[in-house]
């Protein structure tokens, strides 16, 4: 006989997860680790991938140039990505632009495989899932100068 969701098979596999051991939480203390350092953990190991141009949404991109250009700024590891962190597991959210030409699908197989990787190594947390939203495709023009503009004129001679 199977059981329906809400019947209360996922209370038996809470109890289950809850009573699984833990190198976070021993009988000698408990470890907590904060959302911003698995979230900088996520950022790096995305930022691995090839074929991950940037992360972020355009606002959150153009607020991390900004912040970089500041003397003594530094570099956002964090940015695009959000977690929630319990005592055992870790959920993390991805935004990201994608290099064109890469395969979208291998790309967040990737980014998802070092993501997972690089948190349950560096913290011992369980990573339960990795969502990510591609949110556009960088091109190599993007990066080029417009050629065809005439240049501005002299403002001071």
């Amino acid at each position: 006989m199977s059981e329906s969701p809400s019947t209360g098979s996922s209370a038996a596999g809470t109890a289950a997860r809850a009573a699984t051991p833990s190198v976070l939480v021993t009988d000698e203390g408990r470890t907590s680790i904060a959302d911003g350092v698995v979230a900088k953990i996520a950022g790096l190991a995305a930022r691995e991938v090839n074929g991950v141009h940037a992360l972020g949404g355009g606002a959150a991109r153009a607020i991390g140039t900004l912040r970089e250009r500041i003397p003594g700024g530094r570099t956002n590891h964090s940015q695009g990505i959000a977690v929630e962190v319990g005592e055992r597991e870790a959920a993390v959210d991805i935004a990201l632009i994608a290099e064109y030409g890469v395969s979208i699908a291998d790309l967040a197989s990737g980014v998802r495989r070092n993501v997972i990787t690089s948190v349950e190594r560096m913290t011992g947390l369980s990573v339960t899932e990795v969502n990510i939203d591609v949110n556009d495709v960088h091109l190599p023009e993007d990066d080029e100068p417009d050629e065809s503009a005439e240049p501005l004129p002299a403002r001071v001679q």
